[in-house]
């Protein structure tokens, strides 16, 4: 057998190269028409495993997890209790107000309110940027200028830590959430290239362009392949995370003392500690990451506008890309109900009074429930070699069981996050049943987006997500001003997931498939100017500027 390293695709026996080449349901759907600039990289262990290690760093355990309770921990003590003359009486087991966004609100309303702007300026910088990533090699450029942001932010919370700096607070939450989840949104979409680099897919893919496999038995190794990535990931960065947070427990119990001021020094502690923990786990993907080739600029367009053109044509297409589409709705409104889940970790802070010892063991405990769950999933789908979209349907189903737990307590205290046990139970349930929805949710998207068009989807998925995101929070603030009850929010997620798990159920990843295939055959043609409206990358072409590739067909 060849050298899988070498960029070999191969015509099916069925396809003369001498006659046109007619795409059918059974043939072959790896290949991209489209140019790329430079040849493909096999995936080597090492780099592989410092993608894995790169997660550990950048698990949000600064920007995502304590950052925000170091931020409302300062609007906390800035604020003042809304049942006596404002500023006159500081916040206490009541109600705390501040003056924010031109009025005064309470703190929960200030929190979603932030949330959703930050969401909203992600949503701007993806359209922005998130055309560099499929063409050219800006990608690891991208991730890396987004990982250091994310650094310096984790830094810049030493010196925060007066409840008269709340506003350099909302900032630093601002920047670290952008960072946080741009670099992450990065990271994860280069697990497609890396999986399908794989030597063993790779194979594969030889072995199907010879007509020595079949279609089916393909899809089933790309498959797993993606799968085997999204969760393994996700189980090493929970692994590695209990690991940090154990070192924390260590670092809390000698700074935090009598002193109540110590609490909040804490938090910032531990935002830059999590800054330093990221640069050691970063490094070696910065190192070891192999530059992918992309697809070339289409003639005619720059950077800064190739991903407004690419959304706009996927929107005039899009009934050629049905099924993302459906699966672009499904993600939307069950990204809704996660992202809206901040209500829970609101009302987990206001439980244990921002008690940083309490919330790092609140971690340790849903970060190991986190690895069990991920692991019992990834391991029932590898045995029975199960499709990603009914893992995400069995994953779907416990949402909407958090949900309604949330629901439970609009109307009594006894049940429903009010008390500090049902954190505890929370964090285990939250971990073990709803966290893999990060990896396989990541997964699936793979399967619905045309090849060699990964980073601008993913940044698409990304930016319906933080819409979502910013909509769900704008609504769940309105709800909770207008009746004064932290859960009822809850009934507004149910009803989401709900909605969305009926969507998902109509996905066809077998239409998709073909969908795209000639999603990317119309983009030949169209953008790229080829004279042929049937394309097929075959082996031993001639080099075209790197790319090997042959139009056969009938010309227009």
């Amino acid at each position: 057998m060849e050298d899988p390293s070498e960029d070999k695709y191969l015509a099916p026996p069925t396809a003369r190269q001498d006659e046109p080449a007619r795409i059918t349901d059974q043939a072959t759907l790896f290949a991209s028409p489209l140019p790329i600039v430079g040849q493909r990289k096999t995936t080597t262990r090492k780099e592989l495993w410092s993608w894995y290690f790169y997660y550990v760093g950048n698990s949000g355990l600064g920007p995502f997890n304590f950052a925000i309770s170091a931020w409302q921990n300062l609007l906390y003590l800035a604020g003042w209790d809304p049942a006596f003359p404002r500023g006159t009486v500081s916040c206490g087991d009541g109600g705390c107000n501040l003056v924010a966004f031109g009025t005064e609100r309470s703190v929960n309303s200030i929190v979603l309110i932030t949330n959703g702007l930050s969401f909203a300026f992600q949503a701007v910088l993806f359209l922005i940027v998130g055309s560099f990533a499929d063409y050219g090699v800006w990608r690891p450029h991208i991730t890396t200028a987004f990982t250091i942001l994310s650094w310096a932010v984790g830094f810049g919370w030493l010196g925060v830590m007066e409840p008269s700096k709340w506003q350099a607070g909302t900032a630093l939450y601002v920047l670290g959430l952008i960072g946080y989840q741009c670099a992450l949104t990065f990271w994860t979409a280069a697990f497609v290239g890396l999986a399908r680099d794989l030597p063993e897919v790779k194979e594969s893919e030889e072995q199907l362009a010879k007509g020595e496999t079949d279609q089916k038995s393909h899809d089933k190794i790309d498959m797993l392949a993606r799968n085997r990535l999204a969760n393994v990931s996700f189980f090493v960065c929970s692994v590695g995370e209990i690991v940090v947070l154990a070192i924390l427990a260590g670092i809390l119990e000698a700074i935090i003392t009598d002193d109540p001021d110590s609490n909040t020094r804490a938090l910032s502690i531990v935002c830059a500690y999590a800054a330093g923990v990221w640069i050691i786990c970063a490094a070696p993907w910065l190192l070891f990451e192999q530059y992918r080739p992309g697809n070339q600029l289409p003639p005619n367009t720059s950077y800064f506008t190739v991903g407004i053109k690419q959304i706009y044509h996927a929107f005039r297409l899009c009934l050629r890309l049905k099924q993302t589409f459906i699966y672009l709705a499904a993600y939307f409104f069950l990204g809704d109900c996660l992202n809206t889940v901040v209500v829970i970790a609101t009302l987990q802070n206001e439980v244990v009074s921002y008690d940083t010892k309490m919330l790092n063991y609140l971690l340790i405990d849903g970060i190991a429930a986190q690895a069990i769950g991920i692991g019992i999933f990834w391991l029932v789908q590898r045995r029975y070699a199960i499709p990603t979209k009914m893992m995400l349907l069995f994953n779907a189903f416990w949402i909407l069981v958090l949900c309604a737990w949330g629901c439970v307590g609009i109307t009594q205290s006894k049940l429903g996050f009010h008390n500090k046990w049902e954190f505890w139970a929370y964090q285990a349930f939250y971990g073990i049943f709803v966290c893999p929805w990060y990896a396989i949710s990541q997964a699936m998207i793979s399967e619905v987006v045309p090849r060699g068009k990964e980073f601008l989807f993913f940044a698409f998925f990304s930016i319906i997500g933080k819409t979502s995101s910013f909509i769900g929070p704008f609504v769940s603030s309105a709800i909770i001003d207008r009746s004064g009850n932290t859960n009822m929010p809850f009934t507004f997620l149910l009803g989401l997931g709900v909605v969305s798990v009926g969507i998902l159920a109509c996905v066809n990843v077998d239409k998709s498939r073909i969908e795209c295939r000639k999603y990317l055959e119309d983009e030949a043609v169209r953008v790229y100017g080829m004279n042929s409206a049937e394309v097929l990358i075959v082996g031993d072409a001639k080099e075209m500027d790197g790319v090997r590739a042959v139009v056969i067909g009938e010309d227009k």
